[in-house]
């Protein structure tokens, strides 16, 4: 398999950023698949693993979002279910995998920026969202962020 991982935590190495953003591609596609299909997460990711992942990623990563966002959905659905001006229904399936993803990454992963969970967000939903989705996904996002990262986006902004 041509896959570069990887496997020490982020403060025992540099993070490559490629490999960071290809995991939360290939997450995202998992994730959608998961909403849609209702198939298991480990059917998942090994047909992922398998057949989809051609690029350069950072593995254990993709596999934390691909595990850690099903197990901590209801968390997650409710800190953007304030933010979203209509049920979780009337969301497109995509924007929806985006928003649970960052949410996800904002909760959970407080090592890294705010700034670049967002800005992968909006470029994920660009390229695999609605026209118009990343002005609904940054929305939500911005104040899930203030809510849940309220030091970080204070310092930043002053």
């Amino acid at each position: 398999m041509p896959n570069e991982t990887n496997q020490n935590p982020p403060e025992m190495n540099s993070i490559n950023p490629v490999a960071r953003h290809n995991a939360r591609r290939y997450a995202l596609q998992a994730m959608y698949q998961w909403q849609i299909a209702g198939a298991s997460l480990a059917d998942i990711e090994a047909e992922f693993l398998t057949y989809h992942i051609d690029k350069k990623l950072d593995l254990s990563y993709f596999k934390e979002l691909v595990h850690g966002i099903p197990k901590h959905q209801h968390e997650i659905d409710q800190a953007i279910q304030p933010f979203l001006g209509r049920s979780m229904h009337e969301i497109d399936p995509i924007e929806l995998a985006v928003l649970r993803l960052a949410t996800y990454e904002l909760i959970k992963r407080p090592d890294v920026p705010y700034r670049v969970i967002i800005n992968e967000a909006l470029e994920l939903t660009k390229k695999f969202g609605s026209i118009e989705g990343h002005k609904f996904v940054n929305g939500v996002l911005d104040r899930v962020a203030r809510k849940n990262r309220q030091d970080e986006v204070t310092i930043k902004k002053a």
